[in-house]
């Protein structure tokens, strides 16, 4: 699934082009891309035909454009596959294209933004707007105080000026799960996933079944700060990609799976001691370590 970095460089690759664009027509060629919609194609057509784009935002793993004149935004998820693709209006049809939005630019002119999902977990929908529980700009893009209702459960992400680190480690003292089972749950810190966790874990040297109540402030804040570094790079490597279902908006892959220590690296040395990386089962997934570097150990608080 696209994480933090993966979903803020198709946010960056559409800002440009939809920023100030007029939505001309929309066109729903399958209507399971829009599962979070739950009015229906006829419905989402209607409220966007028409509608000025003002910005792009992203908080976590989601993506919205809201309209400049109507108290809504467009809403994406990619789920597992879903793409986000600019092209020309009349662009042959992509391989797997759910929804295409034709959109007029006062600079760049004639455009269309496909949503494309092989998969079809990912979804679009038009969704109401909401004041943020903090005041503060809902997310990376946005400089207003407001948020789509599907995404307003959503954490704010480490690369977030408004994250609080005290709150985070707050929340982990009372909590006896594994630590990387917290970093998973996107309603206490958002955007990482199961590839950024195990790099992250593996950078602060915390073993991935570490009770989050067991770390000290200490190592809470060295792996908070593992966590941005991992996203930074990441996002100045174009995100990660291990085959074509991840591209950004021109189709193009990200490469930072050249930089992964941890992850997809079963058997391999590691990077830092020489000890085989590790694959262990974990919540349906698997987590990647070094059992040598990574010990399971206790800390104080």
């Amino acid at each position: 699934m696209p994480e933090l970095p993966e979903v803020e460089v198709v946010r960056a690759g559409l800002a440009p082009a939809m920023t100030g664009a007029r939505i001309v027509s929309v066109a729903v060629h399958d209507e399971r891309a829009l599962t979070r919609h739950a009015a229906g194609a006829a419905d989402f057509v209607a409220r966007l035909e028409g509608a000025d784009v003002a910005t792009v935002a992203r908080r976590g793993k989601f993506l919205w454009m809201p309209l400049a004149d109507r108290p809504s935004a467009i809403v994406g998820h990619l789920g597992m596959s879903g793409q986000l693709l600019l092209r020309r209006p009349d662009a042959e049809a992509e391989r797997h294209e759910r929804i295409r939005i034709f959109v007029e630019h006062p600079q760049h002119g004639e455009l269309a933004v496909v949503f494309a999902d092989q998969r079809t977990f990912g979804s679009l929908a038009v969704d109401d707007l909401l004041p943020t529980a903090d005041g503060r700009a809902a997310g990376w893009g946005s400089s207003e105080a407001l948020i789509p209702s599907q995404v307003a459960h959503i954490a704010r992400d480490p690369m977030d000026e408004a994250f609080q680190d005290r709150v985070l480690r707050d929340a982990l003292r009372t909590r006896s799960s594994a630590i990387k089972r917290v970093l998973l749950d996107q309603t206490l810190i958002s955007g990482v996933g199961n590839i950024y966790a195990d790099e992250s874990l593996w950078a602060a040297r915390i073993h991935p079944e570490t009770p989050a109540s067991a770390l000290s402030t200490v190592a809470v804040n060295r792996l908070l700060a593992e966590v941005r570094a991992v996203l930074n790079k990441a996002l100045a490597e174009g995100g990660t990609s291990f085959d074509a279902q991840y591209v950004n908006v021109n189709g193009e892959a990200g490469y930072f799976a050249h930089s992964l220590n941890a992850y997809g690296r079963t058997g391999l040395p590691c990077a830092r001691c020489g000890g085989p990386i590790r694959r262990d089962a974990f919540m349906n997934r698997s987590s990647h370590f070094c059992p040598r570097c990574q010990r399971l150990r206790k800390y104080s608080l």
